[in-house]
């Protein structure tokens, strides 16, 4: 299979090229239309904060890894970019490597399933600017399943493996139902914004945003449908919420012990749950000495995502399994693609010999022992290809090893000629 992948990830170069070399969607579609057809014959392209990648048959044999790199630069400039930022993979490598992309054991955050929808995603944005051909929907078919088994057989994408995620699935466990809670959450940067995100997921049923800066807290609260308090003055609001996570950039605290005490008076000790995932810290930690407030900093939080992500880990062998059977199913398809033909070429060239030598030479015998010569003769043919047609079926079905399979099915269409035109010697009609 001359399957070509292209990658760059945080496997093999730093965040300032991979953000450089980030697609959108509109990126992609125009680096489609150029592609196809000129680079590449059918293919797809994913490209998500931590990787950008190009997976396609070459539109020509020529056509090479240099080759879609260069183009992919041409599209996408980044100064002192280099080769070795870039990893190559190809046919098997590329399948695996695909695989192991959509089930999470090839992401930054093991387990990771956003990635199933992203490249999900991507496929169909291949099919929708018909760059997804026979083969890439079959890989497509082969990819989703492998994924849908990572997150059904194996418990790689359990537990939170960010503070955000682990500060929510927490707030999970002490508040059974959400959705007759308020959450609050101050601070409107990156793991502000992801543990918002999570909340709503979660089905929060009010849910309110502050930041010092009004337009950051805007743009979430758009995307969230979340409600906007005044920084200055969140205090006097933080005993409607029931939930409040914290995650500022302040350099000392910006809730002591007294404001929570406060709080919980006026909220007349009504169950608190308050979430620290500030460095350094928003909360006074001596927070958790009142009477029911559930307290968690960066420090109890992590200790929870390096236990998940121990746990993933040791997922990592049960969907190398998943990948690897996969991988061979997918091959046993495509080398059947081969094998198939090969049988029928291989079979008519034969019968091509047979009948021919049975015009030159039925004068020779009675009409009467014309229909059991060209018995006989099928006969013999029938023998000698029985061998070597049931090896060929017992590829596809073995399938662990699909080099093999290529080159025996090389070997017998070199060796009978099968796809190119040979004229026949005068020595082999003399035999």
């Amino acid at each position: 299979m001359n399957l070509l992948a292209l990658s760059i990830s945080h496997n093999s170069a730093p965040v300032e090229f991979r953000e450089a070399l980030f697609l959108q969607k509109e990126e992609i579609d125009e680096f489609i239309a150029k592609a196809k057809g000129n680079i590449l014959s059918e293919g797809l392209v994913i490209s998500t904060c931590n990787r950008t990648e190009i997976y396609g048959l070459p539109a020509a044999p020529e056509i090479s890894f240099d080759h879609i790199l260069k183009f992919l630069l041409n599209q996408k400039p980044v100064p002192k970019i280099k080769n070795e930022h870039f990893k190559n993979y190809f046919s098997r490598e590329a399948v695996n490597h695909l695989f192991r992309v959509i089930t999470g054991i090839d992401s930054m955050l093991i387990g990771d399933n956003q990635i199933y929808h992203q490249v999900k995603d991507s496929f169909l944005i291949s099919e929708k600017n018909q760059f997804a051909g026979f083969l890439m929907k079959k890989l497509f078919d082969a990819a989703i399943k492998t994924g849908k088994r990572a997150i059904s057989e194996s418990e790689i994408s359990e537990g939170a493996v960010t503070v955000s995620y682990a500060a929510v699935q927490l707030v999970e466990k002490i508040f059974s139902n959400l959705s007759k809670k308020s959450a609050l959450v101050i601070g409107a940067g990156e793991t502000g914004e992801i543990a918002a995100k999570h909340l709503k997921e979660r089905g929060i049923g009010k849910l309110s945003i502050t930041n010092r800066t009004i337009e950051r807290a805007e743009k979430i609260a758009g995307k969230l449908n979340a409600k906007i308090i005044p920084f200055a003055d969140f205090k006097e609001y933080l005993p409607k919420y029931d939930i409040v996570i914290s995650a500022t950039r302040s350099e000392g605290l910006i809730l002591n012990k007294d404001d929570i005490q406060l709080m919980m008076k006026k909220r007349n000790f009504i169950p608190t749950v308050l979430m620290d995932i500030a460095v350094p810290r928003d909360i006074d930690p001596a927070s958790k000495e009142i009477d029911y407030v559930f307290y968690n900093d960066i420090d109890s939080l992590n200790i929870i995502v390096e236990q998940n992500l121990a746990k993933r880990k040791d997922e990592i062998p049960k969907v190398e399994k998943i990948i690897e059977e996969e991988v061979s199913t997918f091959f046993n398809w495509y080398n059947s693609l081969e094998i198939a033909p090969t049988i029928k070429d291989l079979r008519d060239i034969f019968e091509n010999i047979r009948s021919e030598e049975i015009s030159k030479n039925k004068n020779r015998f009675n009409s009467e022992d014309h229909e059991k010569l060209e018995i006989i003769t099928k006969r013999i043919i029938n023998k000698i290809l029985h061998n070597p047609t049931v090896e060929l079926k017992k590829l596809t079905e073995r399938g662990n090893n699909s080099d093999e399979a290529e080159m025996k099915i090389s070997i017998i269409r070199e060796l009978f000629g099968i796809g190119r035109d040979s004229a026949k010697s005068e020595d082999e009609d003399n035999i």
